[in-house]
């Protein structure tokens, strides 16, 4: 007691230093037996120890304990086996493998180890080497297998080898090429040759009388839209398409579709309107490798010990069927023709039977005459014992077919001496059956030039320029089933080509197969390029080639010896970007195919959105984008046709207050106060309106308010708009939009056109008839500025047109910073699901405090930097009226500036050119939607 009273008196640090001093003097047996030695534990075990205890308290409290004492002496520590863990001096190798060498006591552990690890071992795989997984039968089987999800083109596997893939449509496709080759694809487009693999469009064939044929089709296209040919050797790109309208229906658009015998995704349509509900037989093919199948040819093939060959039940030999890639996955019980009872007309699905490349560029023909030769006439049998080339040597003996085909050969050849497809009439079609490709293959790559010097002087050419192709050297030979069952059967294996080129005495020569050659039918449909508008004439014109299937990589390979360049997808999105025609499926979207093109995208960025966090991400709230992944177009018109119908709105509009957007956040700002209002037709008062269009009909839901999932905004986006396609009108607005450059050139442009100018009476027929109306422009950036996808096409005020004449360097005001209106809605969210963290344990003891589900469900779809609730007036939101958007937006190589392409409505595109001055007609702003810079552009319209 004595020492521990002069260590309390002397020790002045804290409590728990004083436990770790000793005074000076103590030797370490008394330093022992301290505070922490036996006497002086001995003593505060008596002060602390309790009077009584419960015994069943006690050991609830202690079971814990022991069970966990209990867990971790039972589990073993490490991965190591039992006989690892004897001592060194008592192992054995035999105890490895033999468990009565291990002492008794582990022996029962040991078994059941030994037992796990059976059952673990991984199977011994089947292809032990990568010798038999290459095999060519092997192969077959597991590409077979992979296509069953989605279908391989015939180039695939070279594709797969260069491009990045993509699954869409069902289909593996290249979307662009691994190489950096941006301006590349660009180069070749403009100055040699692009070529794409197109065979992924489904094609569609239609047999019977002209009259029928001719009589239907009216029925569903729209003359008003362009002209189309009947005779064989046009083709004219449809672009609307109409119910017929005796059914008193809405009118519908489609994708584009080539009239042709070939018409392209309109197989639902075209059997509606032809009434055939009933197929005229179901095509069963050969035999495919079902996966019971795969996985017997796997095990027998591959097995140890065992002939690589399956026997079948007779006891011969029977070698699985080889397949073609892209040709393994039809269903052989689907059916793919359709015949009309009444009118005899016949819907067939020509769908990877006929392939499709296309060349683009100007010397896309020059690379079609290298590569094909016109086959030689035939009269004689190469083989008895073969089918091959019987049908050409067939049609060889009769001369009418001869003296066509010398026809359609020298106008092939005559190709050479033209410098661009764009040269011939648009849409030519010409037939022709040409020999091997692969014979004139080069030794190495070499580029395909034109001769000029050849055909300098020849008049063939120039009536070729002007009268075109005959009709009746549009025949082809790949409309026959047979003869294309025929040619693709009998084609000569590359393993046969390849050894007969071994066999030539002089290396590398020509080689000669004469009769054993095969006679490919063709079919060269011209492409015109960009016909629109007044700079660049011509571009992007080529040649389409069809093929019958099987002669896919035997006409590729050739093509990429010529030294074209092979593009993807994007190359064709490019491609249809600079001709400024809309690209399917990405701009139509009044038609199916391009509302869930639109859906899928913004699944896509949404989800990217959502995977950065909120500080590094755009608000798009603060930066006045209501909708930065998909357009509504729908509440666009919907709303331009409001403000349309209000007194005086069209002629002296209210333009909203940028200064008071920035600072209240409310107003046009406030989604509450932008509802859509109509007059109501029975009472004449006003009430709250929103048109939702769906499948069946149009729908009305009054008074919406609340939050709006993301999902929901495609309704409104779906709703009844149409785009504007009729040629008459498009020339109308296109002659109002441009621009006067010198005094009365609008006037003597106006009166070249044979166009009106533009009067109340002349736009307001045009408003009454097409009151939510989109049409299609083309955008033009003054200065610099990159436009991007959903960019916001805004009218310039009278303010901005006045300080861009007096600074020619003013690129375009800039949009106030808003007020986040859902941002403590967010953060309330947030506290609420914190707490809810926190108090799991609390509301699974006591349910009777568990908060409110409509508090917490209020909230779920709110995004940080989006807009959740309601869309409000869109073309009022900002302090720029809001005109339309952009689908497609980049640099343009071609025009070098910013370009873009994109839909305003009608209705805000005839109010903005009415309001402006004469000397800045087609002046717009451009706002992408991660900015609040605007910039200057030109509009636009191509007929």
């Amino acid at each position: 007691q004595y020492q521990h009273q002069k260590f309390s008196n002397q020790s002045s640090g804290p409590s728990y230093r004083k436990d770790q001093y000793f005074p000076k003097g103590q030797n370490r047996a008394e330093r022992g037996r301290g505070r922490g030695g036996w006497q002086g534990g001995r003593q505060s075990v008596a002060e602390e120890m309790p009077k009584y205890i419960t015994v069943s308290t006690f050991a609830q409290a202690r079971a814990a304990e022991i069970n966990a004492m209990l867990k971790a002496v039972a589990q073993k520590s490490s991965n190591s086996l039992v006989f690892q863990t004897l001592p060194r001096h008592m192992r054995r190798r035999a105890m490895s493998h033999n468990i009565k060498r291990l002492p008794r006591r582990l022996q029962e552990i040991a078994r059941k180890e030994a037992e796990k690890a059976v059952h673990q071992k991984k199977e011994q795989s089947k292809t032990k080497c990568r010798k038999a997984r290459r095999r060519h039968i092997n192969l077959v089987a597991e590409f077979n297998r992979r296509q069953r999800k989605n279908i391989w083109l015939e180039t695939h596997i070279w594709h797969a080898k260069r491009f990045h893939m993509v699954k869409k449509w069902g289909y593996c496709l290249g979307d662009s090429p691994t190489e950096k080759s941006y301006r590349a694809c660009y180069r070749a487009m403009t100055k040699h040759c692009l070529l794409q693999d197109l065979s992924y469009y489904c094609c569609l064939e239609l047999t019977g009388k002209e009259n029928e044929l001719l009589k239907q089709l009216t029925r569903i296209c729209s003359i008003d839209t362009g002209k189309f040919y009947v005779v064989q050797n046009k083709v004219k790109i449809l672009n609307r398409l109409k119910d017929d309208p005796s059914k008193n229906k809405k009118s519908k658009t489609l994708c584009p579709a080539i009239l042709l015998k070939l018409i392209w995704d309109m197989l639902r349509e075209l059997k509606a309107v032809f009434q055939c509900s009933e197929p005229e037989e179901i095509y069963i093919p050969e035999p495919i490798t079902t996966s019971v199948q795969e996985e017997k040819q796997m095990d027998v093939f591959l097995s140890l010990g065992k002939k690589r060959k399956k026997e079948d039940k007779e006891g011969e030999k029977a070698v699985p069927v080889k397949k073609i890639i892209g040709d393994g996955t039809r269903d052989p019980f689907q059916s793919y023709s359709w015949i009309s009872q009444t009118t005899g007309i016949v819907i067939s699905d020509r769908t990877m039977e006929i392939l499709r490349y296309r060349l683009i560029g100007p010397l896309s023909h020059a690379v079609l005459t290298e590569t094909l030769k016109a086959a030689s006439l035939q009269t004689e049998m190469p083989d008895s014992e073969t089918e091959l080339n019987n049908w050409w040597v067939e049609n060889c003996k009769d001369s009418e077919k001869v003296s066509l085909h010398q026809r359609q050969s020298a106008i092939f050849e005559l190709l050479e001496g033209i410098s661009s497809p764009s040269e011939m009439p648009p849409g030519t079609i010409l037939g022709l059956t040409v020999g091997d490709p692969r014979v004139n293959l080069p030794k190495k790559k070499t580029k395909a030039m034109p001769d000029f010097e050849k055909y300098q002087d020849n008049d063939k050419v120039r009536q070729l320029y002007l009268k075109g192709v005959p009709v009746d050297c549009a025949h082809s030979f790949i409309w026959d089933q047979d003869i294309c069952k025929n040619v693709t059967e009998n084609k000569i294996s590359e393993q046969d080509l390849n050894h007969m080129r071994a066999q030539l005495l002089v290396p590398g020569s020509h080689l000669d197969l004469g009769p054993c050659e095969s006679a490919v039918p063709i079919l060269l449909v011209q492409q015109p390029g960009k016909m629109a508008g007044e700079d660049r004439p011509g571009w992007g014109s080529g040649w389409d080639i069809y093929l019958p299937k099987g002669w896919g990589m035997a006409f590729w390979i050739p093509f990429i010896y010529r030294g074209v360049r092979v593009g993807g997808l994007q190359e064709a999105l490019k491609h249809s970007e600079y001709q400024r025609t809309p690209h399917t499926p990405n701009d139509f979207p009044d038609c199916q195919a391009g509302m869930q093109f639109a859906k899928e995208l913004e699944t896509s960025l949404l989800e990217k959105f959502k995977r950065r966090p909120p500080a590094k991400r755009a608000n798009y709230v603060k930066l006045g984008t209501l909708s930065p992944f998909i357009c509504p177009w729908g509440q666009l018109t919907k709303n331009w046709e409001g403000r349309m119908k209000s007194s005086g709105e069209f002629l002296h509009p209210s333009s909203p207050n940028p200064e008071r957007c920035a600072t209240e956040g409310h107003s046009f700002c406030d989604p509450k106060a932008e509802v859509i209002k109509e007059a109501s037709p029975e009472t004449g008062g006003v009430k709250d309106t929103m048109e939702i269009t769906s499948s069946e009909g149009v729908l009305k839901t009054e008074d919406v308010t609340g939050t709006q999932d993301f999902g929901e905004r495609h309704e409104i986006m779906a709703s009844d708009f149409i785009v504007l396609r009729s040629e008459k009108l498009l020339m109308q607005l296109s002659a109002w939009c441009y621009p006067t450059a010198g005094k009365d050139r609008r006037v003597r442009l106006v009166s070249r056109l044979g166009q009106k100018e533009m009067t109340e009476d002349v736009f307001l027929p045009i408003l009454m008839s097409y009151p939510r109306a989109l049409v299609w422009v083309n955008l033009s950036l003054l200065r610099k500025g990159n436009p991007e996808l959903h960019a916001m096409i805004c009218i310039p005020t009278e303010d901005d047109l006045l300080h861009l004449s007096k600074d020619k360097l003013f690129c375009g005001p800039q949009e106030p910073k808003h007020h986040d209106i859902f941002k403590h809605k967010v953060q309330k969210l947030k506290e609420e699901k914190k707490k809810k963290k926190d108090n799991t344990k609390a509301l699974e003891s006591d349910p009777l405090s568990v908060p409110d589900k409509e508090t917490t469900e209020e909230h779920e779809d709110l995004i940080l930097g989006l807009w959740s609730d309601a869309l409000p007036d869109v073309t009022s939101h900002c302090s720029r009226t809001l005109l339309g958007y952009v689908t497609r937006g980049d640099f343009s190589l071609a025009a070098g500036c910013g370009e873009a392409l994109g839909f305003v409505s009608l209705t805000g595109l005839l109010y903005m050119l009415h309001n402006q001055p004469a000397d800045k007609k087609g002046l717009v702003l451009l706002r992408t939607p991660a900015s609040l810079q605007y910039r200057f552009a030109r509009l636009n319209i191509e007929v």
